[in-house]
């Protein structure tokens, strides 16, 4: 017996940032032959999946706003992206952007985690984050994500965030 008033199970999310997590950070990348994906990316999101996360991208892209290029060639891209993580086996959920240079979206504003927590019904508690910026982290802080991990070669005196080398680091906060 189900008892119809019963809220059902809320989502826990991986939120990737996407240049310096996704794709190694070569600056305003927006074509498809520049964009090179980081090692380890399919395999921590296919675990991620297996362990029943949604994922959702969470990305500042100002170069738009910058004009070093349009709206079109980030979502060419972005489509190419899914593709190429579809290829491997896993689905994006969701992809929030930022083109802006001041934005209540744009990190270290929490704006997209907000969105993203509203429209999946996500529990930010049980969620990860990992990001390569400390913007990153302190989006995903604001936001109320209860694990942090930080690609970075710097070590931290944060013992609240995983400083990470790879992403297959990140693994043990899944």
């Amino acid at each position: 017996m189900t008892l119809s008033n019963q809220k059902p199970a809320m989502n826990k999310a991986l939120f990737l940032d996407r240049d310096g997590i996704i794709n190694v950070d070569r600056g305003y990348i927006y074509r498809s032959e520049d964009f090179e994906f980081t090692e380890g990316i399919f395999d921590l999101c296919r675990l991620a999946k297996d362990k029943g996360y949604i994922i959702v991208v969470v990305t500042n892209q100002s170069g738009i706003e910058r004009g070093f290029f349009s709206t079109q060639d980030y979502e060419s891209l972005t489509a190419h992206m899914l593709k190429e993580f579809e290829r491997n086996g896993v689905t994006i959920d969701d992809v929030f952007v930022c083109p802006f240079l001041e934005h209540a979206d744009r990190k270290p504003a929490p704006g997209m985690l907000i969105k993203a927590r509203r429209k999946h019904d996500i529990d930010m508690s049980a969620s990860l984050m990992v990001g390569d910026k400390p913007s990153d982290i302190e989006a995903a802080r604001a936001a109320g994500v209860g694990k942090l991990a930080l690609l970075s070669h710097k070590p931290s005196s944060d013992s609240s965030v995983l400083i990470v080398r790879n992403l297959k680091e990140v693994e043990v906060l899944l």
